[in-house]
């Protein structure tokens, strides 16, 4: 084995690791468009809960918390919330990727929207789970 020999393996190494892509952006754009589309269906279906009663009496504190303690309501919040913070982060990642076109740039990007819309959805989801009553550690 002759030193470029060596040279060669080692930059593959590097390369392959940098090479690792999770999904393409046809892929995410997809993922873009399905999260769009639904989270205007799901809404759709939280605006017709909400004319069941008369709007103040609807943000009256019993009742978000009846609403919170009803399991399909809980799931309506809780899809809303994925979908909404899927398809916004993913928005926003996108016009910050339109800014600079680096690699450095995009992995930067990507991490922190990814970690963002992670600490939305956990935050929002702890609410939900508070709301039923269960404790949060």
């Amino acid at each position: 084995m002759t030193s470029s020999d060596i040279k060669n393996n080692s930059n593959k190494r590097t390369r392959w690791f940098t090479n690792i892509t999770l999904l393409r952006e046809s892929q995410i754009t997809k993922i873009h468009y399905i999260t769009g589309v639904s989270a205007l269906f799901v809404v759709a279906i939280h605006i017709l809960m909400r004319l069941i009663m008369p709007f103040n009496m609807s943000l009256e504190f019993e009742n978000v918390i009846l609403n919170y303690k009803n399991i399909f309501y809980a799931l309506l919040l809780e899809s809303i919330l994925v979908l909404i913070a899927i398809h916004g982060f993913n928005g926003l990642r996108v016009i910050l990727l339109e800014i600079r076109e680096t690699l450095i740039w995009e992995r930067a990007v990507n991490i922190l929207v990814i970690v963002a819309m992670i600490g939305i959805i956990a935050y929002g989801t702890r609410t939900i789970i508070i709301a039923n009553g269960f404790s949060v550690g």
